[in-house]
């Protein structure tokens, strides 16, 4: 019941910001999960490096300040060139930091891990807001939503009710063929839905969820997020694994930390972003 009751609450809160929010009210929020991801991140780490005899010298400071400027840099008029630069000084900060406080031995993979985290927490989550305000990014976000918490949910239910055959037991030994099989039918599922709701919408005269792809681009852009989104899955296992903890925190009553939430999504808004700046390219069109 308090997985039930916490996923209705964030999902509400969700579609409550793509339909009705604003551009900075959809930045803040994702900045605000973003700094809590990058906290409980922080604390894998360092429980990961204590288990093998280190100390890991990230200093919390760092990585606020990190994450925030990660969202400053994308905001409206701030110059595109100058996001590497910020990323450059953030990281010779760090490689400073520890080169004057941290064993040797531990200045190049504490400065490392550091990096990482801006990377995989705080740059994908960067790209919701990005996404949001392209033409017809409501649609573009919910898409994006439906698709990765369809395949979440498929994955879960009929992994466990007949789930049999072992699918990366070194990274996540609960998962099997069969959940990851439901969950890419699941996320196609949800994408043809968004796709139908769309149509019917525009037949009535309402844009909200305007689609241009055919429908078969629609279910090969469904695939692709599944795809990464599993993987982002299997990936925060990795790390929960390396560091010998089941949870990434306790932040989400029944559901575990912030990051156990959204690690199929660190590595499926990437991929769709990365889809629509290959369509613009090859002037394929728009979503």
């Amino acid at each position: 019941m308090k997985r039930i009751l916490t996923a209705t609450v964030l999902i509400l809160a969700v579609f409550a910001l793509v339909f009705f929010g604003q551009l900075w009210m959809i930045t803040l929020f994702a900045a605000i999960v973003a700094e809590l991801a990058a906290y409980e991140y922080l604390r894998l780490a360092a429980v990961g490096a204590d288990a093998h005899g280190a100390k890991l010298r990230i200093p919390v400071w760092w990585m606020f300040l990190g994450t925030a400027l990660t969202f400053v840099v994308t905001l409206p008029n701030f110059p595109v060139e100058e996001q590497l630069p910020v990323l450059s000084a953030l990281t010779l900060v760090l490689f400073a930091w520890n080169g004057f406080r941290a064993p040797l031995i531990q200045v190049l993979p504490d400065t490392a891990q550091g990096l990482f985290g801006l990377i995989y927490i705080a740059y994908p989550l960067t790209l919701v807001p990005l996404l949001w305000k392209q033409e017809d990014g409501p649609a573009l976000v919910l898409f994006l939503m439906v698709c990765v918490w369809a395949g979440d949910i498929a994955a879960l239910y009929i992994g466990r009710a007949f789930g049999k055959h072992k699918l990366a037991p070194r990274l996540s030994p609960g998962k099997t063929w069969e959940g990851s099989i439901a969950s890419l039918l699941g996320s196609m599922l949800a994408g043809a839905a968004v796709y139908l709701l769309g149509a019917i919408l525009v037949a009535h005269g309402s844009t909200v969820l305007h689609i241009e792809e055919p429908l078969w681009q629609v279910m090969l852009l469904a695939i692709l997020l599944n795809a990464a989104a599993q993987i982002g899955d299997l990936l925060e296992s990795a790390i929960k694994r390396g560091a010998d903890v089941k949870d990434s925190g306790t932040m989400l009553p029944g559901h575990g930390g912030i990051l156990d939430r959204i690690d199929a999504l660190l590595l499926a808004a990437p991929v769709l972003w990365y889809a629509l700046l290959l369509k613009e390219w090859f002037h394929a069109g728009r979503f």
